[in-house]
């Protein structure tokens, strides 16, 4: 076996979970009330002074920054945005990536929802969101952790923009897409061509190294009208990969 080979997903759900449906409705019909921790102010305040009228492309949950520093190479014309709770990786991927980080590239210490709620009540879209990390929480017991089943899940749809996600276990592509269905998004399935010249995360790199099917999911979502009283941020408008 190679030695970054990576081992498939173990999990107690064969099939997308039960609760998944009446899960998003009820997030979807009851706003998540707790405001948004001290961090994810701060974080947003720093988003506030490089706003500039470049779009916002976002990699939640983006580890050490290495898929961010690559999609801020792709798109030059907007702000990329690396969300990510641990400092220790954040911390670590600047010591690796140093001079190789663009400087269109933001990395923020932060929990990715409070992020995405402070930018949704303020009205601001994103171009592109990605969300690259595979496997989040795969024990059904953890259903309200994965993505589609937090409950800032209707935060993430009010920012809009070409949603994409990766992953090396179909299960939980499968419940995003019917998570977005359940909301009223239409959303495609597919596999990612392997192995992509240049894979945008590691966890990419590391399951072509051993042999997993890499899922991708694509949704186009419109955003919602900024609330009474926020300004929504100009220029944000979609871009292509």
């Amino acid at each position: 076996m190679h030695p970054t080979a990576s081992r498939p997903v173990h999990s107690n759900q064969s099939g997308p979970h039960p609760a998944l449906e009446r899960t998003v409705r009820r997030h979807l019909a009851h706003p998540f009330r707790r405001p948004p921790a001290a961090h994810a102010r701060e974080a947003f305040a720093r988003l506030v002074e490089r706003a500039d009228g470049r779009p916002w492309i976002l990699d939640s949950a983006c580890g050490t920054g290495e898929s961010t520093a690559r999609l801020a190479q792709r798109h030059p014309e907007a702000w990329v945005v690396g969300i990510d709770r641990s400092e220790e990786r954040l911390s670590r991927g600047r010591r690796k990536l140093a001079a190789a980080l663009p400087g269109n590239a933001i990395l923020l210490r932060t929990d990715a929802p409070d992020l995405w709620h402070l930018m949704a009540e303020a009205g601001w879209c994103v171009a592109c969101h990605y969300l690259l990390y595979p496997n989040p929480w795969p024990k059904a017991e953890h259903l309200g952790r994965r993505w589609h089943g937090h409950p800032r899940f209707a935060d993430l749809l009010r920012l809009g923009g070409r949603l994409e996600l990766r992953t090396n276990w179909p299960v939980y592509a499968q419940e995003f897409a019917h998570a977005l269905q359940v909301a009223g998004h239409a959303a495609t399935l597919g596999v990612v061509a392997a192995p992509e010249t240049e894979p945008i995360s590691p966890f990419e790199r590391k399951y072509a190294l051993s042999g997993h099917t890499l899922w991708r999911l694509q949704a186009q979502l419109p955003g919602a009208p900024a609330r009474p009283g926020a300004e929504r941020q100009a220029g944000n408008t979609p871009v292509d990969r």
